[in-house]
Parts: structure tokens; sequence; C-alpha cells
């Protein structure tokens, strides 16, 4: 299985480096993957976001889809890619250290 290496640690990761064990995952790791995927500091409302998905993970074992997430996550849908650009959904999801949700390219 494919490993990164965020602060000095290697964590597991699918092919596309997404965590395999969400446990692993810190607040300060997602700042390091954030700027990986082309994001500068992390805001109030991508934090919101994230903690939206960790939660969703955890509470239904799946991260929520972009449609899901505009609903009930407290972040529109527009507002949404203009935090997360290139694929709200997905790369929240990276970030927060959760698998891939269903349905993302």
């Amino acid at each position: 299985m494919p490993t990164k290496t965020y602060r000095g640690r290697e964590f597991e990761v699918d092919a596309e480096g997404f965590f395999t064990v969400p446990s692993q995952w810190s607040e300060d790791i997602a700042a390091e993957i954030a700027r990986e995927e082309g994001i500068g500091e992390l805001t109030d409302r991508h934090w919101q976001v994230i903690k939206f998905m960790r939660h969703e993970y955890d509470e239904k074992g799946a991260g929520p889809t972009v449609r899901v997430l505009g609903k009930t996550s407290g972040v529109p849908i527009k507002e949404l890619y203009q935090l997360f650009p290139r694929g709200p959904a997905k790369i929240a999801a990276k970030i927060a250290g959760i698998p891939k949700p269903r349905g993302c390219i």
C-alpha cells in the first residue's frame, strides 16, 4: 500500500492519496494536505467543512456528496466551490483525512 509522509510520519494512503486509517489524521496534517492541494491558509469556513466531513464519516461511515454537503454543512454549494475549487467533496475529504466519498471521480 502506498504511503505519504506528513510532519515526519508515514501514513498509509490509497492510490489517490486518501488516508486509509482516518484515526491517524490530525489537524496539523490537514494544513499540509491543503497546501498540496493548492489551498492556502485554512480559514474558519474551511474548518467548518472539514469538521463536518469528519463528523459525517464518523456517524455514517462515508463522507457526504457535494449535494449533501451543500444542504447540510451550513456552507452553500457556490461557496464550497470557492473554498475547494477542484471538487469540494473530494478535496475536503482528502484534507479531512477520510476516504473519498462515493460518487466522486
